[in-house]
């Protein structure tokens, strides 16, 4: 892997941007190969115009081509040598998910966090426009094994009447999904959220997003499409959902077989 990087490196003279580019590169082949260049000059620490300069000194017409010709070193034949534009799409969003499983190292801070939300109850999940989806699904779930999960997907007085009516009852966590592009209400939302007293965990695509969470959990989002596709939130999102089913295991398998009963009885799937 790292004598065919050094052979398309051989003879060029580098400056200090781009011997960062290389050094990453040479680091992390095998997750950068699934990188846009935005994703790539944001964990190199450079502008996306740097890395389009890299590829294009290194005789290809963009990064994208750079990214075609360093497949081979770690996929070898296992793919086509070049991807059309919808399997790159998924390309990045197999590196997203990569990401998501780097951060999940440690798994302490997760399990911690679905400890305090399997102690919450009221539970109060929140998710406007586009991120009202995801928030859905990890409402649907919690609320196999969790016994009270309040989903707030509109706007308006009816959000801030569930906020306070969370609190009221007792909740001390709000979970939120806050996805770009993020709406002023959502952040306005969490706002609330924190002046009520309750602690907020939010789902979102990075790090350094415009609002403020008491536990952020980052996973990026695919750019490569018309519109961004959310493999890694959603993987993210039930990842939490695990943690709180292992927080609380005796509650888990009575509300899961109770659910089973209930299906079976009422015909509710095909077998």
């Amino acid at each position: 892997m790292g004598d065919g990087l050094d052979r398309l490196l051989e003879g060029r003279r580098l400056s200090p941007v781009q011997r960062r580019i290389a050094r990453y590169l040479g680091d992390h082949l095998d997750e950068a190969i699934f990188l846009s260049s935005v994703e790539l000059a944001d964990r190199v620490g450079v502008s996306q115009p740097s890395v389009t300069r890299f590829a294009v000194g290194l005789g290809f017409a963009g990064y994208p081509e750079l990214r075609q010709a360093l497949r081979p070193l770690v996929v070898g034949d296992q793919v086509p040598p070049r991807a059309n534009d919808l399997q790159t799409a998924i390309d990045v969003e197999i590196g997203n998910l990569r990401s998501v499983r780097e951060g999940l190292a440690d798994p302490s801070p997760v399990a911690e966090l679905g400890a305090a939300l399997a102690a919450c109850e009221p539970l109060p999940v929140l998710g406007l426009r586009v991120s009202s989806g995801l928030a859905t699904t990890f409402a649907y779930f919690a609320r196999r094994i969790h016994p009270d999960v309040r989903l707030m997907v509109h706007g308006g007085s009816e959000l801030a009447d569930g906020l306070h009516a969370a609190r009221r009852a007792g909740a001390g966590w709000l979970v939120a999904v806050v996805l770009p592009r993020y709406p002023a209400e959502a952040v306005a939302a969490l706002g609330r959220a924190r002046e009520l007293g309750l602690r907020t965990a939010v789902i979102t695509d990075r790090r350094d997003v415009p609002f403020e969470a008491d536990v952020l959990l980052a996973a990026p989002v695919g750019e490569r499409l018309v519109f961004d596709s959310h493999a890694a939130p959603l993987a993210l999102a039930m990842v939490l959902v695990e943690a709180m089913a292992d927080a609380a295991p005796l509650r888990t398998q009575a509300r899961l077989e109770e659910y089973e009963r209930m299906t079976d009885q009422g015909g509710v799937f095909v077998e």
